[in-house]
């Protein structure tokens, strides 16, 4: 079957055909075009009805799934103030489901990416009976998985802001096959997706595969909703990740981002964000991890009810309730592991130390065992707070070196991407917290030989930040041997410092994309990409096999 995921297959026409909505006729191949021409022709009344009953399956062995099941430490069905309770009266009641669209739709791996999705979404009212169909071909959605209703209700936290209901849905979809393009719909009662006339808001995403392949996947931090926010998206969806790596501070929906009770947030700026980030996240898994601005401290635990409702992660880390940006997954010959610095931080201590050290002792455990898995050729761990960073603004949070730096170089992490300062800016291969080998534009490093590289990717589409360097030209600042800097101290002061491993540095909006390549000399390769399509920098991370 032909990848959709990777843009327009081999043989599929630029030009939709008559009859098939625009977005369906570019991801279809011309024999799926006049099949589905056929098939709406011939079973129009069928589709309308849904392709086929509720228990049978396009093909044997299709999924299975529950809208219980949504990740380990599923959230409860509704989230508000200091302890999660049912909402009744206004609020709960439901609309005419025909009035009522699903947006906001964004993807996320489970525990295991061959088998398992899940699917989130948004509506603007309570609606009955939420589910997701999905199938192997676009007019055969056949299989029907119900959803988890997740009610946020936010109080008026200030007099110039509403009371906000918010209703994401989310649904498990396990037992999938590796490497397979699925196509799926959200729906509920009143908006059926196998409705012909929905069909443009069809979506569709691509397991991972059996085997080790070359793929790219993406990553940023410090995204909110603007311009350069979107310009920054469709850049990113033209490399056609397997998965995109947020790095927290996701809406900047609290703008304070101290994690205090006295934070005021817009929880209506979530859904500005949600439509926004749709463009890629309903194809693309959307692999986030919790920021400082992302602790929304009116909703229990820990600010993190929000995160909780909105997000459907792998849920395999410490603790899911309580840490749900703490996670990892393997794709093909790489682990990913999702950190939350907010628990290591000397420099925002809202929820240092929130985990009672469970998240640092599994991080150890962690990647012992990834170290020792056959066939992962690399590990990359991505967090918020930067382990080594130069701006004027954050710099380096002394509480992730202390924590987990060590822990990196123990394990042999081959890459660390972070976010919080807005800007790019790339080290030399660090070991010990000194140079072991300068690492040039176009240069390579290997963790085992040389060091770790730790990329601060923070340009998403937040405002952006300075550094304190001379020299600066259309966003590139000046190549210096030594820069001045500081880092935060346990004691909340900032210690100054002058080092020599800020290597590369820019400010302007930006990501990362990466490409992996498996093989006798496995290697990956980092570009950094800024929103007008400039190559900013570029290096390679490689490992000896066996290493």
């Amino acid at each position: 079957m032909a990848d959709f995921s990777r843009g327009t297959p081999r043989g599929s026409s630029d030009v939709p055909r008559v009859g098939i909505p625009e977005r369906l006729a570019r991801r279809m191949t011309m024999a799926e075009q006049h099949e589905y021409l056929r098939t709406k022709l011939s079973r129009r009344g069928v589709l309308r009805g849904g392709a086929a009953g509720v228990g049978t399956v396009a093909g044997a062995g299709l999924l299975t799934g529950s809208a219980g099941a949504v990740a380990a430490g599923a959230s409860p069905a509704v989230f508000t103030g200091p302890s999660p309770t049912l909402l009744t009266g206004p609020a709960s009641r439901k609309v005419d489901g025909a009035l009522v669209a699903p947006f906001g739709r964004h993807l996320a791996f489970g525990a295991d990416p061959k088998t398992q999705m899940r699917i989130s979404w948004q509506v603007p009212f309570a609606v009955k009976a939420p589910y997701v169909r999905i199938g192997l071909k676009p007019w055969e959605l056949s299989r029907k998985i119900e959803a988890e209703v997740r009610h946020l209700h936010t109080p008026a936290l200030s007099d110039k802001l509403p009371a906000v209901d918010q209703y994401y849905l989310h649904a498990a979809l396990d037992g999938l096959s590796p490497g397979v393009t699925y196509y799926y719909g959200v729906g509920h009662d009143g908006f059926d997706p196998a409705d012909p006339r929905h069909f443009a808001a069809l979506g569709t995403f691509r397991t991972a595969p059996e085997k080790a392949e070359s793929f790219v996947f993406t990553a940023f931090g410090d995204q909110g909703v603007s311009y350069d926010a979107l310009a920054n998206d469709q850049l990113l969806l033209g490399q056609h990740p397997a998965f995109h790596l947020h790095a927290g501070d996701l809406c900047y929906a609290d703008t304070t981002g101290h994690g205090q009770k006295t934070d005021v947030f817009d929880a209506r700026v979530w859904d500005s964000f949600l439509a926004q980030t749709a463009s890629v996240a309903a194809s693309v898994p959307w692999m986030v991890t919790t920021g400082n601005h992302d602790m929304e401290a009116w909703y229990s635990p820990d600010g993190y009810g929000g995160q909780l409702a909105r997000w459907s992660l792998p849920g395999n880390g410490p603790d899911p309730r309580k840490a749900p940006g703490v996670y990892s997954f393997t794709y093909a010959n790489v682990a990913v592991v999702a950190l939350d610095a907010n628990d290591v931080s000397y420099e925002i201590t809202a929820n240092t130390g929130y985990t009672g050290g469970e998240q640092t002792r599994w991080l150890d455990r962690r990647l012992g065992q990834l170290r020792a898995q056959p066939g992962i050729d690399f590990i990359v761990v991505f967090f918020h707070h930067c382990a080594f960073s130069t701006t004027s603004a954050h710099a380096s949070d002394g509480g992730v070196r202390d924590a987990w730096v060590p822990l990196f170089e123990k394990h042999q992490v081959d890459l660390v991407i972070n976010g919080h300062n807005h800007v790019y800016e790339r080290t030399d291969a660090i070991r010990g917290g000194r140079v072991a080998k300068r690492v040039p534009v176009g240069g390579s490093a290997d963790a085992v030989r040389d060091g770790i590289v730790y990329a601060t990717a923070g340009g998403a589409g937040a405002h952006l930040y300075e550094f304190p360097v001379p020299d600066s030209y259309e966003g590139h600042v000046k190549d210096l041997d030594e820069v001045k800097t500081f880092h935060w101290a346990k004691d909340g002061s900032k210690n100054k410092d002058t080092v020599e491993w800020s290597r590369v540095r820019y400010t302007g909006f930006s990501f990362l994309a990466v490409e992996v390549r498996p093989g006798p000399s496995p290697k990956l390769t980092v570009t950094t990409l800024a929103e007008s399509g400039e190559r900013v920098d570029h290096f390679e991370v490689v490992r000896t096999p066996g290493k």
